[in-house]
């Protein structure tokens, strides 16, 4: 028999040996995830196909009201829009669907409709949406209190009148009081906004490079339609492409050159598509190396 005093020393040696072991492990757990957090961007080399027409498992879902939980299945995959799956946008809530994996030097090719519903209180207004390019940092950290829909990023904006512009979207790193905004030449027309093959090189630190044949006469209404949109009619599909090349970014729509920014200070990141009001479809959405 082992004395008390003596099986008592057994039992913490033992108790601390398997401690120390709960620590190692949980130290080595942490230091791979802060080593995947640190990879480096994929740059493709081939095509990757960000939907895989069965479920949003290349994704995570944020919304400003729920965080990473989707309660009212904002974010799903339909079997069949016009003889094909596509990932449904509900537009009841304002987050997006988000990649798990970061990206520089590509060319994404996406293709989009419109659905009927839109919610308040854009119920009555364009039909808004995009997909925000080299997103950076913590979910939600456009604004201060890190519950944002957004994040820092460039964004290619899909609107009713707007498709084709890019949004110059700033945000927060923790315990710093100065937002990080992404910086972006292109020339411009004179006086405006507007890209302009021709214009003048304007360096951007925030708001939007309007698409080249933006109607100046632009309503915030639903439906508008100006009178050199390139988008389709509402219900039929679009085709939208990004050619991201360092820090340039270059918009097609339905094949058409409509911007383009250069020297931009953010090169690499996550790509989000998100809700904004109204009812989107996506059924393609793709990323290609840029010499395709």
């Amino acid at each position: 028999m082992i004395p008390s005093s003596r099986l008592f020393q057994e039992r913490r040696r033992l108790r601390l040996r398997a401690f120390a072991l709960v620590v190692a492990f949980c130290g080595g757990i942490l230091t791979a995830g802060a080593a995947a957090g640190d990879a480096p961007p994929i740059s493709p080399r081939e095509k990757i196909v960000l939907f895989n027409g069965k479920d949003l498992s290349g994704f995570y879902t944020w919304e400003a009201k729920h965080g990473r939980e989707d309660p009212d299945r904002v974010f799903t995959v339909v079997d069949q829009v016009d003889g094909a799956p596509a990932i449904r946008l509900s537009g009841q809530h304002v987050g997006g669907i988000v990649t798990r994996e970061r990206y520089a030097n590509y060319r994404l090719v996406a293709e989009y409709r419109w659905g009927l519903v839109t919610w308040e209180p854009r119920k009555n207004r364009a039909r808004a949406g995009s997909i925000s390019l080299h997103c950076q940092g913590e979910d939600g950290n456009h604004a201060k209190d890190f519950r944002s829909p957004w994040m820092r990023a460039v964004e290619f904006f899909i609107a009713e009148g707007g498709v084709g512009s890019l949004i110059l979207l700033g945000g927060y790193e923790r315990g710093k009081a100065e937002q990080i905004i992404p910086r972006l030449t292109a020339t411009v027309r004179a006086g405006t906004q507007v890209w302009d093959p021709d214009g003048t090189p304007t360096e951007f630190t925030k708001g939007r490079i309007h698409w080249r044949d933006r109607d100046p006469e632009w309503k915030d209404v639903l439906g508008f339609r100006g009178r050199n949109d390139l988008e389709n009619p509402t219900g039929q599909w679009n085709r939208i492409e990004a050619v991201c090349a360092g820090g340039d970014v270059t918009c097609f729509v339905n094949g058409v050159k409509v911007n383009e920014g250069k020297n931009g200070t953010f090169t690499e990141g996550r790509i989000m598509i998100p809700s904004e009001g109204a009812e989107i479809f996506f059924r393609r959405i793709e990323l290609h190396p840029l010499e395709n």
